[in-house]
């Protein structure tokens, strides 16, 4: 089953040609997740051909303008579009009131319903689920509420072993194996079991969204063993102090995070304006953490 992210935007709040805001679809099997909506998403999403009205839910990790600007106009389009079915909205306390205002002033009724939860930027808790994926909430450190967010795959049946099964199988037979269940002796058939005729279940996969943050060690214990890790990396080392003040990270504090978390790959984003080439980012990232990539607008990246 596919389990793929998709970066829309690397840029933090300074626009800069070639960049856009921070913007990401996470697809699992045939479900997209939008993680943060900066100003101009829905042109990205077109760019980069991710449907609108496939979206099953959208997490808004903080209400600086370059992580959620552009959600109102999407979910304008998504009404234009003749969206019916209800769409999952998460963010920090604030966002349902911003959002009510524009449909208020603007007299626009969305002809779809929102499912709107606050997360709770402090903890660590699940704040969604569906039949796909678990969604946990990672508490971030900035200069207003933020989360992260940690996405991981529920457990997936073993395949069936074709070698292994016997011959003479009615398709209801098979369609309970391959649903996991045993199947009993009758007059025709010995019994047979599950675990005798599939092969190891798929390991589950894991993605961890950093936002906007402080270096905060802490959160590695969090996401332990992540196939892939989303720190932001704003600055280079050399105005690490500049970053405490803003309340970001450099590149190679993120490295860090990840060399200690174990993760299993890094992307650095939320790039300053200041950079023109990103390379020596990713090179001071190198020097920590070897499997580290740039997550830049149309990087695919698949789990």
């Amino acid at each position: 089953m596919t389990f793929e992210l998709k970066i829309l935007g690397s840029a933090s709040a300074t626009p800069v040609l070639s960049r856009h805001p921070t913007a990401q679809v996470l697809t699992v099997g045939a479900s997209n997740y939008l993680i943060d909506c900066g100003e101009g998403t829905q042109w990205q999403m077109l760019e980069h051909r991710v449907r609108p009205h496939q979206l099953q839910a959208i997490f808004i990790s903080h209400l600086h303008g370059d992580h959620y600007f552009g959600l109102f106009g999407l979910l304008g389009t998504m009404h234009l579009q003749g969206r019916t079915q209800p769409l999952h909205i998460l963010g920090p306390a604030g966002l349902d009131e911003v959002l009510s205002a524009q449909a208020r002033v603007s007299n626009m009724q969305l002809g779809f319903p929102m499912d709107f939860t606050v997360v709770d930027t402090e903890i660590h808790a699940v704040v969604y689920e569906d039949e796909l994926i678990t969604v946990s909430s990672l508490p971030m450190r900035h200069r207003i509420p933020c989360a992260g967010y940690l996405f991981a795959e529920k457990p997936r049946r073993a395949n069936l072993l074709k070698d292994k099964l016997p011959a003479g199988l009615r398709p209801d037979q098979l369609a309970r194996l391959a649903h996991g269940e045993d199947l009993p002796a009758d007059s025709q058939q010995a019994g047979l079991r599950h675990a005798d005729v599939a092969g190891q279940p798929p390991v589950p996969r894991r993605y961890a969204f950093f936002s906007d943050t402080l270096y905060t060690p802490a959160l590695a214990d969090l996401i332990r063993g992540a196939d892939l890790l989303y720190h932001e990396a704003t600055f280079l080392e050399d105005l690490k102090e500049r970053a405490a003040q803003t309340h970001h990270s450099t590149a190679r504090q993120a490295a860090q995070l990840a060399h200690d978390a174990e993760v299993k790959h890094l992307l650095l984003g939320h790039f300053s304006g200041r950079y023109k080439s990103l390379e020596p980012l990713l090179h001071e990232a190198h020097e920590v953490f070897l499997a580290t990539a740039l997550a830049t607008e149309g990087l695919i990246v698949s789990l």
